[in-house]
């Protein structure tokens, strides 16, 4: 195993013409927030209401994983995102910063297939909000992933 490539893998690590390295990160000049939007493109808002939503999008290319299924990253950040979505729905006026994630990969979503993502609040109180959030095939219902997320909601201040 060449640990060296590793490295260059991760650092973004480059050979000039004249063999010197530079350093050039992927990330650098990517916009803020970014990852957002990279794993949410496409994703289709089927049902809003007080502390349930329902999603549905087709596995696109990009968030495809070397084995050509759904990454398991991008499966992580939906957990995230949709979970933190739910949140407002129960009228909180943030979304809070997350405590604890995690999440149970049961089965793969392939290219183009038509996945449904389902967020429940669980519980959102002063303090604490924890929410459930499932992905699923829509043809079949088989679950794809199970997620729960808790997050801490910061108390208002009361100046």
């Amino acid at each position: 195993m060449n640990l060296e490539l590793v490295k260059q893998y991760l650092e973004g690590a480059k050979n000039d013409e004249d063999g010197s390295k530079e350093i050039e990160s992927k990330v650098t000049n990517l916009p803020p927030r970014f990852i957002e939007r990279f794993v949410t493109k496409g994703i289709k808002v089927d049902l809003v209401e007080t502390g349930r939503i329902v999603c549905s999008m087709k596995v696109q290319p990009h968030l495809l994983n070397a084995g050509n299924s759904l990454h398991g990253g991008a499966t992580a950040t939906l957990v995230d995102l949709i979970g933190s979505a739910v949140i407002f729905t129960t009228g909180a006026s943030s979304s809070g910063v997350s405590v604890e994630i995690n999440v149970s990969y049961l089965d793969a979503a392939l290219l183009d297939e038509e996945i449904e993502i389902e967020s429940k609040a669980l519980r959102v109180g002063k303090a604490l909000a924890v929410v459930s959030v499932e992905l699923r095939k829509k043809k079949n219902g088989k679950l794809i992933a199970q997620g729960r997320h808790t997050k801490y909601l910061a108390p208002r201040t009361k100046l």
